[in-house]
């Protein structure tokens, strides 16, 4: 690569990016996941569009592996764990044993509906079983659900692509590798354990480096975090587990964590999860050939109505049933199994592997990810609607950023007070903030001023609160009951006990 032909690919990319960050905003005014208007410039800069011929299956598995790193790491990191911790039993059911429920019943209907043989029929099942963590999270963030579904969508879409990348690797292989069910059952299960366990270690130690070790910039923390979380895929991938299941393991661990700068850490590796999306789908989109995919729009229909209306409600009714969740919830959880870009770069795994077929099942695919993400993206807020299950009446977390003072052996909380928090009225002196802890400065409308002990707080403030080594942790413990249970939190057990853990 030349200098000259540097500056171009920057200039292609760069008009690339501003055109994909607008879209974002169409396409949330008209409740479409922004993944389509990013495979649409793909395929308008592809060969039926202006005519850049890219055909590369391989090169799009491994970059469309490294961008699923990325965007589940930031799933992790944004990751509540108090949210999904209740969740997390039924979001492992579903990743397992609702994903085989899955596979067998879109493989069926592949084969009798489509006439694909079993290779293929299997293949097809296993692809589009997994739920697609970066549509999950960008739908989620704009439909105002209740925890107890959005834990369950969250933790299922961060755990289900690790059992769905080994079945598809496998079923990809049967045709060169012969092994008993049992074995290929065993062998998915010890790379789910390797993977766990990497991610638990490398999650745990780096948690406790970076609360220990005070970076000179505060720039570093987020490289830091996100090499980390590299680390871990890369780690469980190396010793012959899921990566896939470390990276987010790890990253759900270091995002939960009291980490120095953790909004800057989580802002950065959202910027990154973005780049990551936008160039996955234009890449998909350059992959696929427009005018095969005609011939396969009414299979892709009829297996995705197999999936969306047989398959997926079978999983989660059945998997579910155990956990007596509202029939409501049960719905909702049907109807919100999105697909986006992990289907699709699993459809490249048989074409690398030359599967016979192969190239049939990616435009199956793709045609499938694209007529349901248009039918269920926007219906989605309007069912939460009708089943009552889009209100929430909870306060809402504060936001909380650690800066490390090393020299003073102290740290510096910078406090925002969102317009839900109940420290709306709330006295200085009533925060109780533990000794060794103070708030210095309070920033209103635009004015900063030295609050008095008898200031008092109003939704919209910002607060810096100093507090030495010590007690850091319990202040802030201190700061989420206020937000959370008022100023008697603490002393009325219907405020205290519940807001101060976490």
């Amino acid at each position: 690569m030349t200098v000259h032909s540097l500056n171009q690919l920057l200039l292609f990319s760069a008009l690339v990016l501003l055109i994909a960050v607008a879209a974002v905003r169409l396409s949330s005014r008209s409740g479409l996941p922004s993944l389509l208007v990013y495979l649409g410039i793909g395929i308008a800069i592809g060969q039926d569009g202006i005519g850049f011929a890219f055909s590369d299956a391989a090169l799009t598995q491994v970059l469309g592996y490294a961008a699923l790193v990325v965007i589940l790491a930031e799933g992790g990191l944004s990751t509540k764990w108090r949210d999904i911790r209740p969740a997390v039993p039924a979001a492992a059911v579903l990743s397992t044993f609702g994903v085989a429920i899955s596979v067998t019943v879109t493989a069926l209907a592949a084969h009798y509906l489509i006439g694909l043989d079993w290779q293929a029929s299997l293949l097809m099942g296993a692809v589009v079983s997994s739920t697609d963590a970066a549509a999950v999270f960008s739908v989620l963030r704009r439909v105002p659900l209740p925890k107890r579904l959005t834990g369950v969508l969250e933790a299922e879409s961060g755990f289900n692509d690790a059992p769905v990348v080994l079945l598809v690797v496998t079923f990809a292989s049967l045709g060169t590798e012969h092994h008993t069910w049992y074995f290929l059952l065993g062998q998915i299960i010890v790379e789910l354990a390797i993977g766990l366990l990497v991610g638990l270690v490398v999650g745990k130690l780096g948690e406790l480096g970076m609360r220990h070790v005070a970076l000179p910039a505060s720039g570093l923390y987020p490289i830091a975090v996100m090499a980390l979380c590299f680390l871990a895929y890369a780690g469980g991938a190396m010793a012959h587990g899921s990566g896939f299941l470390a990276v987010y393991v790890a990253a759900l661990i270091l995002g939960n964590g009291k980490l120095p700068h953790r909004p800057a850490v989580r802002s950065f590796a959202d910027g990154v999860a973005w780049m990551a999306q936008i160039g996955l789908f234009v890449l998909l989109g350059l992959l696929v050939t427009p005018h095969d995919l005609w011939k396969d729009f009414w299979p892709a229909v009829l297996i995705g109505l197999a999936l969306t209306l047989v398959a997926r409600p079978l999983s989660v009714f059945l998997c579910l049933e155990r956990f007596r969740l509202p029939w409501q919830d049960k719905v909702l959880l049907s109807w919100a199994g999105l697909r986006g870009a992990v289907p699709i770069v699993l459809a490249t795994i048989p074409m690398v592997a030359d599967v016979e077929g192969s190239r049939r099942i990616f435009n199956i695919v793709f045609v499938l990810v694209v007529v349901f993400t248009v039918l269920q993206g926007p219906t989605l807020p309007w069912l939460a609607r009708k089943l009552r299950l889009n209100e929430r009446d909870e306060a809402a977390d504060l936001d909380i950023e650690s800066a490390p003072l090393e020299r003073l052996r102290g740290h510096l909380l910078s406090v925002a007070i969102p317009s839900t928090s109940r420290m709306h009225g709330v006295e200085i002196t009533e925060l109780r903030l533990p000794a060794g802890a103070a708030v210095t400065l309070v920033v209103r409308d635009g004015a900063s001023f030295v609050p008095l002990p008898s200031t008092v707080l109003q939704h919209g403030d910002e607060l810096l609160v100093v507090t030495t080594d010590q007690v850091r942790d319990a202040a802030e413990r201190r700061l989420l009951s206020v937000s959370r249970g008022g100023k008697l939190a603490g002393w009325l057990s219907s405020g205290g006990s519940t807001a101060i853990r976490r």
